[in-house]
């Protein structure tokens, strides 16, 4: 079967294979990467800069640190580059998939969230259903899917009416053209700025924009919070930071939820955990961030999603976005593995982390369970990383 760009891809792998046997010595060695002085950096960010205007000459940009460089450049180097090797339980680790997902949400009493795969969350909070950067699709334009999602859209609008969509940002394993169009026609849809036009030209018509830093009441007692992310925007049909990358926060009367999109480590997180505190669960990117020396800016690491959790000062921490592509060097399950050896070295309280399986449905706590990890339901287990 072909899809979108598979030429293109070709001759870039072509081209990735030629490079190294005409000359290119300097191409097959990676830049050495210094976490300290990356870290330096972070901090050295002015958090006033968060509310500055993230716009100008008709693109948007993170004020607090703009991205630098040839980025056509980098991106060639890396696939140039020698890759370092990964074990064997490391290249074979995966969620597990829990079937019957449809028929359990329809079962399912109260407030919860469900991981169909990567970025995509079902989430029922006060009863609105708020779906996350929908992808079912096989590939996000070139990666193909390792796993499968937890159920198929087909079976998804069967099982769930009156839906939100939310959309962190416009890379193709975020927003996927052929989910949305399948999606229920009246969905409403929040995104950032800029990508209203291109949703509407898939014949959405219920498209609302927001900024950063901007709220919305979105009824039944529920606010959603536009945040900062650390990040970028290019796809086919809209140039580079066109569109603006956003991390969101649903706030209910019972439960506030943080929902990071994609992002590097930046001060923002500091400054959403100090002016909105209380956040219950943080479903954060650990995914893509091999080889640091390309990945640092856009991506965490496992080091850096619990720094991220303990800047935002939330309860349970919930990582997203691992065990589907394969978007950087490292496995699709790697991500896990990794965070729970920086728990371990770091004595980290591992109940306050939640490690979905596809298919894996969380009960939402109320805010009287203070402590500890929040119940599962027998359907729904802690994936175990070897």
């Amino acid at each position: 079967m072909s899809y979108p760009g598979q030429n293109l891809c070709r001759w870039i792998q072509r081209i990735a294979l030629l490079l190294p046997l005409i000359g290119c010595p300097a191409c097959m060695h990676a830049p050495p990467f210094d976490e300290v002085h990356w870290r330096r950096i972070v901090e050295k960010q002015d958090p006033a800069l968060l509310y500055a205007s993230n716009f100008k000459d008709g693109r948007f940009f993170n004020p607090w640190l703009p991205m630098e460089g040839n980025r056509f450049g980098a991106l060639l180097r890396w696939q140039l580059s020698a890759k370092a090797p990964y074990t064997e339980e490391e290249e074979q680790f995966k969620p597990n998939r829990i079937p019957g997902l449809s028929e359990r949400i329809r079962q399912q009493k109260g407030d919860f969230m469900a991981w169909i795969g990567h970025n995509t969350f079902l989430i029922r909070v006060n009863g609105q259903y708020w779906l996350t950067d929908p992808v079912f699709s096989d590939r996000a334009l070139l990666p193909e899917r390792k796993t499968p999602p937890a159920l198929t859209i087909e079976e998804f609008n069967g099982a769930v009416k009156k839906l939100n969509v939310l959309i962190s940002h416009n890379h193709h394993d975020h927003l996927d053209k052929n989910s949305i169009l399948k999606l229920p026609a009246e969905a409403r849809i929040i995104a950032p700025l800029g990508l209203g036009k291109i949703l509407q030209s898939w014949g959405r018509s219920s498209v609302q924009e927001m900024d950063w830093w901007k709220s919305l009441d979105v009824g039944q007692g529920i606010t959603l919070v536009c945040l900062p992310a650390q990040h970028w925007s290019r796809r086919l049909g809209q140039g580079y930071n066109e569109s603006l990358w956003a991390s969101f926060l649903l706030i209910s009367p019972s439960v506030k939820i943080y929902l990071g999109g994609d992002s590097g480590y930046f001060a923002g997180y500091r400054e959403i955990g100090r002016k909105y505190p209380g956040i219950d669960y943080a479903l954060l990117p650990t995914t893509a961030y091999h080889p640091r020396w390309f990945m640092h800016y856009a991506h965490l690491n496992a080091e850096e999603t619990l720094d991220t959790f303990q800047d935002l000062r939330a309860r349970w921490l919930i990582p997203t976005q691992w065990g589907t592509f394969r978007l950087g060097n490292e496995p699709i399950g790697y991500p896990v593995i990794d965070l729970r050896r920086a728990m371990k070295s770091r004595g980290f309280d591992a109940s306050k982390v939640v490690i979905l399986d596809l298919g894996g449905i969380q009960p939402i706590s109320p805010k009287s369970n203070k402590g500890g990890n929040p119940n599962h339901p027998p359907d729904a287990p802690l994936t175990r990383a070897p």
